[in-house]
Parts: structure tokens; C-alpha cells; sequence
């Protein structure tokens, strides 16, 4: 039988979320203290208010080590439009929603270190369930850097459940993908969407564990390249793969279309995209 959803439940993923984001912006900002030189980059939070309910706050670094980085969270509550109502489960008999999450993306300046991206979330319609992941975008593949970023998240998955990661980095390598490039857009990770068993404390630790793995591999990642030695060409090779990144969240990410079909904030919706991009 599936959870019926209280607002101790919704409070208690938004104070999840919430921390989370303080340890990221932390980590993010440590990096900077060690490679950033005398002016240490800080984030900059901005609030943001949701006509109809709700609204988050979006936290903005723009730094020497990390070109831009984005960690946001959000609480939102609404009806959805009747043109999106039919695409979420639960909302055709009933279009109201509480959605949470938390919204991770980086582009690093050097072309050596990758970008990253991680999100969590759980929305509640007519029942709840969780959804998110994390994938690596590198522009020059390292099997080293490959290895550890999913073996991070083999073990949140493995401690939950061990089928867990094998469906979740399949379904990740089908998502991201430029079907009309006939690519993919970095290494993987994990994906998952439509999560509410039988255990919604089970549910959440694994949300939590996912959050958590990713806290503790990526910014490993970045220490391990941050101080190497770049060139031109290969800067340009990253605003490239860059130009991919941007098509792919503009035809096709799912929180993308959910963020701005909701009437969320286009600057935090939109955060994901990289400060430069190019295309041949």
C-alpha cells in the first residue's frame, strides 16, 4: 500500500534538501579558497517567489576554478495546466501538486576537470514519489574519473537494493542521449524516476544516499584535474561539448519542460546552461 503523504513527510524532504545544498555550496566553496587565489568566489542566493505557491532560492557561484555552479532548491505547490496534467502520474484525476528538490550543476573552467550534474526530488499528486540522479559530462574521457563516479553511486544504490543500480544506470545512458546526434551527452550515472514502494523512509534514505555520493565523489574529481595545465584547443573542444549540453536540456530534459511548465523561476529553471557554448 502506498504512503499517503503528510506534511511531516514534505517537511522533512524540503529540511533534506535544504542541507544538502549548504554542504554542496560548502564543498564548491573550499575548492575555491584552494584554487581560486586571493579572491575567493562565494555564491550569491537569491530567493524567488511563485505566483500560485511556493518558490526556493537559487545559489549562484561564478568562480576561478568553477566557471559557474548552481546549487538550487525549491518548494512549489499549484495545478497543473490541462495541456501538462495528462504527463504526470496522478494529475489527471486531480491537477493539484506539491513538488521539492534540489538542482546541481557544473561547469568547471578548466576543459580537464568534467561538468556535473545532480538532482533529487519528490512530487506529490493524487500519491508521491521520488525521482532524480547524477551523470558526468566530461569532455575528454577519463577511466579513472569514470570508475570512481559510479562506483560512488553503485554503492548508494547496493546498500538499498542491488538491482537498483544496473536499472538506474540503463535508464540514465537511455536519457541522456542526443538521439538526433546520435550521442551521448557524457558517461552516465544514475537515473530514476517514479520511485514510492512499499517503505517511503526506505525511499527517502536512498534519495538521501544518492545526495550524499555525490557530495563526497565529485569534488574529489575536481581536486584531481583543477591545477593541471590546459590549452587553447582544448578549451574550445569544451565550449563545444558544451554547445551538446545546451541542446540537450533545451529539447529534452524532463526537469527542464517540469520547471517552466509550472510556472517556476526561468533563471533557476535555466541555470543548468553553461556560461559559454559553442557550436562548429
Amino acid at each position: 500500500m502506498a504512503t499517503v503523504i503528510t506534511s511531516e513527510h514534505k517537511a522533512r524532504v524540503t529540511a533534506w534538501f535544504d542541507a544538502l545544498r549548504d554542504r554542496l555550496i560548502a564543498a564548491f566553496e573550499t575548492i575555491e579558497d584552494v584554487g581560486g587565489g586571493a579572491a575567493c568566489a562565494r555564491f550569491e542566493r537569491r530567493p524567488w517567489q511563485r505566483p500560485g505557491g511556493g518558490g526556493g532560492t537559487m545559489a549562484m557561484l561564478r568562480g576561478r576554478v568553477l566557471e559557474k555552479a548552481g546549487v538550487n532548491v525549491s518548494q512549489v505547490a499549484g495545478v497543473f495546466s490541462e495541456a501538462f496534467r495528462s504527463q504526470i502520474p496522478g494529475a489527471a484525476d486531480d491537477p493539484r501538486f506539491w513538488a521539492s528538490g534540489i538542482s546541481v550543476v557544473v561547469h568547471p573552467r578548466s576543459p580537464l576537470v568534467p561538468a556535473a550534474h545532480m538532482n533529487t526530488r519528490m512530487i506529490v499528486t493524487t500519491h508521491g514519489w521520488f525521482g532524480g540522479g547524477a551523470d558526468l559530462t566530461p569532455v575528454f574521457a577519463d577511466a579513472e574519473d569514470t570508475a570512481a563516479f559510479h562506483a560512488a553511486l553503485k554503492a548508494a544504490c547496493d546498500a538499498h537494493d542491488p538491482g537498483y543500480y544496473p536499472r538506474f544506470k540503463a535508464w540514465c545512458d537511455e536519457y541522456f542521449q542526443l538521439p538526433h546526434r546520435n550521442e551521448a551527452r557524457g558517461v552516465g550515472g544514475i537515473f530514476f524516476d517514479d520511485l514510492a514502494g512499499p517503505d517511503w523512509d526506505a525511499d527517502f534514505a536512498f534519495v538521501r544516499d544518492v545526495g550524499t555520493a555525490f557530495l563526497n565523489a565529485y569534488p574529489r574529481l575536481i581536486r584531481r584535474h583543477m591545477d593541471k595545465p590546459w590549452t587553447e584547443a582544448q578549451r574550445q573542444a569544451q565550449r563545444r561539448k558544451r554547445g551538446r549540453y545546451v541542446e540537450f536540456n533545451l529539447l529534452y530534459d524532463r526537469g527542464t519542460r517540469f520547471g517552466l511548465m509550472t510556472g517556476g523561476n526561468p533563471e533557476a529553471v535555466l541555470m543548468s546552461l553553461p556560461p559559454e557554448a559553442s557550436w562548429p
